[in-house]
């Protein structure tokens, strides 16, 4: 009788690899987290998804786009994994529309050269080799953010395999509430093979740092966070400080720029109030490729953990949420804290278009700490504490930011309503819970 492994080496084009393959030690781990999979299948067609699917019935099943998620989703122990890598090819449908067609298994940096030629780009995130599909299914919040919006909110179809291994069109037009539960529920109800995005014309941008002093940091802070709720849209911004590489509680405040447009006299415009801030220690903004703006990913050392915590805050709250932020940036050991300004093309989508539900959010922050073990569990009481101060002031988790995935967590990524209907997409596309490895819906 032959077995379920012999049945998929017959329907599966793709590598299998277990432990007696030479590469199962790289293929085994994603860039956080180590694992055992019993097999890590690497599909090349969407054809060898849906053999993978059918083969991973019944197994703990891990999917992997880009393999950067936090908590570690991309691998597990003795189940199977299914990474997208080989499905990375990025298409141009339609030049003079913007459609583009992506695979799931591509990576940033890619999309954006391949795009540069045509004139087009998409706002994604700001790391070169993070994977397009984790980071569109939950949100992306990139560098275009305030004037395109999410990264998934220029998604206009998708290419998705489900947990009985078919493929679906899923569009406003074709299996509507799958379409919209994919934008912002994760991976929760099925396989994204591919994507159709509109992509937007573009040209060089101005991109840099704009740096003060760290005693500046409270002062700035809170003019920087008013500024950008009038700011141009053109113009998204990060505020980094506490930088434990640049000295913690004394690094310099970085104030991370894109001005979307390639207009010399308009982006100073918009960039010379965030000049005026402060005193400006550095000022390297300058002219370039919006791929240029995408940085390489750092590939932590062995043994090395990480814990990031994320949230939003809405504009009541803004003032004593960075009041609380200031002052752990300037307490010993604090972690890295980045603040980001959202609003804009984010808040002007109405809010159960799709299952992003932070749509109101002026700012989302992180905190990140990180070290050998030892030391993030000696951080672990003070971050706690900072984040005690935080929670009365925060409304809702950003999911590509977090390192654990625990109750809370979920029920404060997606609010009651969010989750009813979303529980209800997962009956209908995944009921037994197969794609389980995420911020979990349960159906």
């Amino acid at each position: 009788m032959s077995t379920a492994l012999d049945t998929l080496r017959r329907d599966f084009g793709g590598e299998i690899i277990g432990p007696d393959v030479a590469e199962y030690e790289s293929a085994s781990r994603s860039l956080l987290a180590s694992g055992r999979p019993a097999q890590v299948l690497r599909p090349r067609s969407v054809g060898d998804v849906c053999a993978a699917v059918r083969f991973a019935a019944g197994k703990v099943l891990s999917v992997r786009g880009g393999g950067h998620g936090f908590p570690g989703f991309g691998t597990n122990d003795g189940g199977v994994v299914i990474d997208l890598v080989h499905l990375d090819e990025v298409t141009v449908v339609d030049s003079e529309r913007g459609i583009v067609r992506i695979g799931g298994g591509a990576r940033w940096g890619p999309v954006a050269v391949a795009l540069a030629p045509h004139g087009l780009a998409i706002s994604a995130g700001d790391t070169k080799d993070v994977g397009v599909g984790g980071l569109t299914l939950d949100g992306g919040i990139g560098w275009k953010v305030r004037k395109y919006g999410l990264a998934l909110d220029g998604v206009a179809a998708a290419e998705v395999v489900t947990a009985d291994g078919e493929v679906v069109h899923a569009s406003a037009q074709e299996h509507p509430e799958l379409f919209w539960a994919i934008r912002g529920g994760g991976g929760n109800f099925g396989i994204v093979t591919a994507f159709d995005f509109v992509a937007h014309r573009t040209t060089e941008v101005f991109h840099g740092r704009i740096a003060f002093p760290a005693a500046e940091v409270p002062t700035v802070l809170n003019r920087w966070s008013d500024y950008m709720r009038t700011a141009s849209e053109d113009l998204t911004s990060v505020a980094n400080f506490a930088n434990p590489m640049a000295g913690g509680p004394k690094a310099p405040m970085e104030i991370h720029v894109v001005f979307d447009g390639d207009d010399e006299k308009q982006a100073a415009t918009a960039l010379d109030p965030i000049r005026d801030l402060g005193t400006v220690v550095e000022d390297d903004v300058a002219l370039k490729p919006y791929a240029e703006t995408l940085v390489d990913g750092v590939v932590p050392p062995p043994g090395l953990r990480i814990v990031n915590r994320s949230a939003f805050v809405d504009r009541d709250s803004e003032t004593e949420a960075l009041r609380i932020l200031a002052a752990a940036g300037a307490a010993d050991h604090p972690p890295f804290i980045a603040v980001r300004s959202v609003g804009g093309a984010v808040a002007r989508v109405p809010d159960d278009a799709t299952a992003y539900a932070h749509r109101e959010a002026e700012l989302m922050f992180v905190t990140t700490t990180a070290g050998p073990p030892p030391v993030v569990d000696a951080a672990r009481p003070g971050l706690d504490a900072i984040w005690a101060s935080l929670t009365p002031h925060i409304d809702g988790l950003y999911a590509n930011f977090l390192s654990t995935a625990t109750d809370e967590d979920i029920a404060a990524i997606y609010p009651p309503e969010t989750y009813q209907r979303l529980s209800a997409v997962k009956r209908q596309y995944d009921p037994g819970n197969l794609f389980a490895l995420n911020y979990n819906i349960r159906p």
